[in-house]
């Protein structure tokens, strides 16, 4: 899919005090970013932010970080802090594969992955954020009671993700064909702008949990 360009929305992005820069030296020195000693939660690809935003809302005592490959959507998230401020969420634009360069071994307590690019032909397998190469990244800085959570629409792509949590060595601990029918898994969910979308024209959700 072809992102539309947003006039000013890398200045933007680079200029707001809720943009952490890659550069910046924070890697294992998140606490510094927050003020706090509060545990890490990140999203990847969090798209407009909708998410992540509720979650720190109801989660004054979590920090959560953003990360966003692309400025021009990155920028609806911004405008939506600028709005209306929280004190425990920061972004930072970047590719997910350098995600080891930010945060440190065991930092991060929760990843959240929701409605990721399926990249559905198989020589692009490795792009897919739950692919044993982004997996493999990922328990590099989890901690050791730490999990991941993903959620997508796409069927295939989930399958996919099963065999590839397990392959990888990670536990899963649970997963649903269909969250919204699942009174255990579907408890506290907090619905993304995909997901109020695709559950209104029927879709299922499809989600898993996985922990070191």
């Amino acid at each position: 899919m072809r992102l539309r360009n947003i006039k000013g929305a890398k200045e933007a992005v680079s200029q707001s005090p809720y943009c952490i820069m890659p550069s910046e030296g924070i890697k294992g020195n998140w606490n510094s970013v927050f003020l706090n000693d509060n545990p890490l939660h990140i999203e990847i690809g969090m798209g407009k932010g909708q998410f992540l935003i509720r979650l720190a809302r109801q989660n004054p005592n979590v920090n959560y970080i953003g990360v966003e490959r692309y400025e021009s959507v990155l920028i609806r998230a911004v405008q939506k802090m600028e709005n209306e401020p929280l004190q425990n969420i920061r972004f930072i634009c970047m590719d997910a594969a350098l995600l080891s360069e930010v945060f440190a071994p065991e930092e991060v307590f929760r990843i959240y992955l929701n409605f990721s690019d399926p990249w559905p032909k198989d020589r692009h397998a490795k792009r897919r954020l739950t692919s044993g190469t982004f997996l493999n990244l990922y328990q590099k800085i989890l901690s050791p009671s730490g999990r991941i959570e993903f959620k997508t629409d796409n069927r295939n792509l989930f399958d996919f993700s099963l065999e590839e949590v397990k392959a990888s060595g990670l536990k899963l601990c649970s997963f649903t064909y269909d969250l919204h029918h699942d009174d255990s898994m579907n408890a506290g969910n907090v619905m993304t702008e995909y997901e109020k979308k695709f559950s209104a024209l029927g879709n299922p959700i499809c989600k898993l949990i996985a922990s070191r």
